[in-house]
């Protein structure tokens, strides 16, 4: 297959360009703007490939999708850009709102126009996968919440039939977005599908987020900012397993379904904070353990309290599973950052110096 991908140089879009090139004889268009996310480093592994090109391109801008789907005749997308850093969404809703809503619009109307140009039998092959976010499901019940007759309760998860109620200004662009999806599906037939993924970690992940942010303020004896109490809990998924993931619903997913996609990783922040100082304190000694640098801040405004995903579906209809736990998937991205120093240093020294956003 062709298969344009558009956020190719963010976080898990490269994870997902990597793995095609790496994993299939399919060609990949990247069509990426090149945000302050977007990184062409993280495919200098793949860059020289035959099966590989990349186009610099912003999806709102329809005249240059046109050209690009004219020119390359793409068998499927794969949507992963947009806009996806809560905090940054509080500071500045604006962008989230064009790159997540008006974004994915001109690019379904752009593959709608293309996807009428093609043979029956093409259009029925065709697929338009969109991907979005567990966020757009608003939260769960935190076990704190519960009283003493029902804490041993099996606590709900969320599922692909559950109602949307968006928190945030950035979850809420997400819905937006896949309600969009969903209905150039039922009105105007473009063959669709939408994954919502919970919290992604791994390589190449921008420094604003938790994870990178403090294994890199660790090592640098900074303090290690704690939203609140830390007890808010989110399910971690290892990104190159959500790649596997995407790649096996662009490939064998149903038009028409929804596919949630989870780590199996329920954690508190404030233990996902302790477990890489942990590491960290294995790998790369110190004086004083590195637990020692963790603070407690102010907590984000409207921050959902649990996040957790049923990716039983996946499993059952697809076959996938991940494979990495959170504790093998913690240390291998740890270990990638003790050991792509330059990397990091190359996407901070743009205008993102780890300060804090969204207060």
């Amino acid at each position: 297959m062709i298969i344009l991908v558009t956020g190719g140089a963010g976080f898990i879009g490269s994870a997902v360009v990597r793995h095609i090139i790496d994993n299939s004889n399919d060609e990949v268009i990247n069509v990426d703007k090149l945000t302050y996310a977007g990184n062409l480093e993280s495919l200098a592994s793949i860059e020289s490939s035959e099966r590989y090109i990349f186009e610099q391109v912003d999806i709102c801008e329809r005249v240059e999708l046109d050209r690009v789907f004219k020119q390359y005749q793409p068998d499927a997308v794969m949507h992963l850009a947009a806009e996806s850093h809560v905090d940054r969404s509080i500071t500045g809703p604006s962008d989230f709102i064009q790159t997540n809503i008006v974004g994915t619009y001109t690019l379904l109307e752009a593959t709608r126009e293309y996807w009428n140009t093609l043979s029956a039998d093409a259009k029925k092959a065709f697929r338009f996968h969109h991907i979005s976010t567990d966020e757009v499901y608003g939260d769960l019940p935190h076990p704190d919440e519960l009283d003493g007759e029902i804490s041993n309760k099996v606590l709900p998860l969320f599922t692909e039939e559950t109602s949307y109620a968006p928190s945030s200004p950035y979850s809420a662009s997400k819905a937006s977005s896949d309600h969009l999806v969903r209905s150039w599906l039922r009105t105007y037939g473009l063959p669709t599908i939408v994954t919502n993924c919970s919290n992604n970690y791994g390589p190449y992940h921008f420094p604003e987020k938790l994870i990178p942010l403090v294994i890199l303020n660790a090592l640098e004896g900074k303090s290690l900012p704690i939203y609140g109490k830390g007890d808010q809990i989110r399910d971690w998924l290892y990104v190159e397993d959500h790649a596997r993931a995407l790649y096996k619903v662009v490939t064998s997913g149903k038009v028409g379904e929804t596919y949630n996609i989870g780590g199996h990783n329920e954690k508190q922040n404030l233990e996902v904070v302790n477990t890489i100082c942990c590491i960290l304190d294995a790998l790369v000694p110190k004086e004083a353990p590195y637990a020692e640098q963790i603070t407690y801040v102010t907590d984000r405004p409207g921050h959902d309290r649990r996040y957790a995903i049923d990716a039983s579906k996946m499993s059952r209809e697809l076959n996938w599973e991940p494979e990495e736990t959170f504790e093998t998937g913690l240390r291998k991205t740890i270990e990638w950052y003790l050991t792509n120093q330059t990397w990091c240093k190359h996407v901070e020294d743009g205008s993102y110096q780890r300060e804090r956003l969204g207060i």
